[in-house]
C-alpha cells in the first residue's frame, strides 16, 4: 500500500491554514450558542449564573484573541511575499515603472497578484531572449561553418563573417577594422549596410576613433552614443550608428583590428550575450586573419619559386624567352576587356606566369628541337600541362590556377590536350589563356618559322573556326 504523506503545519498551504484556523476558533462560539439553544429548547429559559456567564465570555475572548494573533501571523506572510517580490522588481525595474507598479490605493492582494504577473512576463520574455540567442548563435555558426568550406581567401571570408554578425545582431551597420603596421591608424577592411557611403581607404587614427576603449581594454564594450564627430579626420565619411557594440580582434597578446557592429534594429541596446558572441567571433576571426597571413606568405613564396622555374625553363629555348611575361600581359589585357573581377584577372596573370612550368619534365633536346616534332615527342611535349598542374595542386593557395595550367591546350572542338574537353567544359579563363598563348606563339619567332604579323597572326586564328572561341579572338584584334 501506498503511504500517505503528511505534511506539518508549517509547510502547509495558506488556505490549509487558514480551514484549521477557522474551524478551531470558529468551535468555541458555536459550542456556547449551542449550550444557550439546549438549555431553551429543553427548560423553556435560558438560565446562567454569573460565574458561567464569565466563564462564557473569557472563552469567546480567548477565542476571537487567538483568532486575531493567528489570523494576522497568516497575513503577514503574505505581506511579506509582496513585499520581497515588490522589491525583486526594482532590481530591473526604473523608478517611474515602480511608482505606475505600486499603485497606492491597492491592496496587497492586488499587488501581490501584478507582482507575479510582472515576474512571469519578464521570466518569459528572458526565456524568449535566450531561445532567440541560441537561434543566432547556431544561425552564426552554420553560415561561417558553411562559408568556410566553400570561400578561397580571408576576403570572402570577412565578408562573410561581418554581413552574418550584423544580421544575427539586428545591427544597421557592420565593420571590421585592421591596424596598420605601425599600430597608430584602423583601416576599413570591410563593410556591410553602408551602400552609398565611402569605406574604401578609410583610416582612423585609433586615438580619434569610437573603438580606442576596446583596444586600449581588449574586451568587448557597449558604447552609447557619443559625440566623437569632431574628432574624426576630414576624409572620413562613415557615420556611426548607437549603440554600437565592439570587440577587438585579439590573437594572444596580439590585437590586430575591431568588429563593429553600429546601429540596432530591434530592442534599445545589445545584451551581454550578444557583447560574449561577438567577443567570441573576433577571436576566431583574429585566428584565421593569423593563419591566411601565414599561408599567403608560404604561397607567395612558392608561387614566385614556381615562377623562377618557368623563366628558367623558358631560358633554355631562346626563342620562346619573354613568351611568359607575354602572354600574362595579353591574358590580362583580354581579360580587362571582357570585365573580369579583379580576383579573375589576378588569377589568369599568375596562371599565365607559370603555365608552361610543367615543361620542367620535357628533355632539353625536345625544347630545343629546331624543326617540327616527331610522334613520340609530341607525345613527351602534350604531357607538360599535367606535370605543370601536379607540381602546383599540393598548394592550397594555388589550386585556382590548376584548371588553367592544366587545361589551357584544350580545343572547343576536343582536339586538345590533355583531356579532350569540349565547349561548357572549358572555363572562359582557361579559353583567354589559351587564345593569349596561341596568338604569341603565332607572333613570335620560331625556329621552323618567322614571327607573323598582327594580321596574319589573327587570320590563322580565324581559320582555326571552333576550335577556339571566336568571340575572344574578336577582343584580341580590339586590344592588341
Amino acid at each position: 500500500m501506498k503511504k500517505l504523506k503528511l505534511k506539518s503545519f508549517e509547510e502547509s498551504s495558506i488556505l490549509v491554514k487558514f480551514n484549521i484556523f477557522f474551524f478551531l476558533f470558529a468551535i468555541i462560539p458555536l459550542c456556547v450558542l449551542m449550550y444557550l439553544y439546549y438549555q431553551l429548547k429543553v427548560e423553556g429559559e435560558i438560565s446562567l449564573s454569573p460565574e458561567d456567564l464569565n466563564t462564557a465570555l473569557i472563552i469567546v475572548v480567548l477565542g476571537v484573541v487567538s483568532g486575531y494573533v493567528a489570523m494576522r501571523a497568516l497575513l503577514k506572510n503574505l505581506i511579506d511575499i509582496t513585499s520581497v517580490n515588490a522589491e525583486r522588481l526594482r532590481s530591473y525595474m526604473d523608478p517611474q515603472q515602480i511608482q505606475q507598479f505600486l499603485k497606492g490605493d491597492e491592496n496587497e492582494i492586488a499587488v501581490l497578484t501584478r507582482a507575479f504577473r510582472e515576474i512571469t512576463s519578464r521570466l518569459e520574455d528572458n526565456v524568449q531572449n535566450l531561445e532567440l540567442t541560441k537561434k543566432t548563435l547556431h544561425s552564426v555558426l552554420t553560415r561561417v561553418g558553411h562559408g568556410i568550406s566553400h570561400l578561397r581567401n580571408i576576403d570572402t571570408f570577412l565578408d562573410l563573417i561581418v554581413e552574418t554578425t550584423t544580421e544575427a545582431l539586428s545591427g544597421r551597420k557592420g565593420l571590421l577594422f585592421l591596424l596598420d603596421e605601425e599600430k597608430k591608424n584602423l583601416c576599413l577592411k570591410t563593410a556591410h549596410g553602408m551602400a552609398g557611403e565611402k569605406i574604401e581607404k578609410t583610416i582612423f587614427p585609433i586615438e580619434k576613433s569610437p573603438f580606442a576603449p576596446v583596444l586600449y581594454a581588449r574586451t568587448a564594450l557597449i558604447i552609447p552614443k557619443m559625440q566623437y564627430s569632431e574628432n574624426l579626420t576630414p576624409s572620413n565619411d562613415i557615420h556611426f550608428d548607437y549603440p554600437m557594440i565592439c570587440a577587438p580582434l585579439l590573437l594572444k597578446d596580439k590585437v590586430l583590428g575591431v568588429i563593429a557592429v553600429s546601429g540596432r534594429k530591434m530592442g534599445s541596446t545589445f545584451q551581454e550575450e550578444e557583447m560574449s558572441l561577438l567577443f567570441n567571433l573576433a577571436s576566431q576571426t583574429a585566428v584565421a586573419l593569423e593563419n591566411a597571413s601565414l599561408s599567403a606568405d608560404a604561397g607567395k613564396t612558392y608561387f614566385e619559386t614556381l615562377s623562377a622555374l618557368a623563366m628558367a625553363v623558358e631560358a633554355k629555348d631562346p626563342y620562346s624567352r619573354g613568351h611568359l611575361d607575354r602572354v600574362a600581359k595579353i591574358s590580362v589585357a583580354i581579360a580587362l576587356d571582357l570585365g573580369l573581377s579583379p580576383e579573375e584577372v589576378g588569377d589568369l596573370r599568375d596562371a599565365a606566369r607559370i603555365h608552361d612550368v610543367g615543361k620542367i619534365g620535357v628533355t632539353d633536346d625536345v625544347l630545343s628541337k629546331p624543326a617540327p616534332l616527331s610522334d613520340q615527342e609530341w607525345v613527351m611535349m602534350k604531357r607538360h600541362p599535367e606535370i605543370g598542374e601536379s607540381i602546383i595542386r599540393p598548394v592550397s593557395s594555388l589550386k585556382q590556377l590548376c584548371d588553367m595550367v592544366r587545361h589551357h591546350h584544350e580545343k572547343l572542338d576536343g582536339s586538345g590536350y590533355p583531356d579532350g574537353l569540349k565547349e561548357a567544359d572549358i572555363s572562359r579563363s582557361v579559353r583567354i589563356l589559351a587564345i593569349a598563348d596561341i596568338y604569341d606563339a603565332l607572333t613570335t619567332d620560331r625556329p621552323y618559322r618567322k614571327a607573323m604579323l598582327h594580321a596574319q597572326a589573327m587570320k590563322t586564328m580565324r581559320d582555326m573556326g571552333n576550335k577556339i572561341d571566336q568571340s575572344i579572338v574578336d577582343t584580341v584584334e580590339r586590344v592588341m
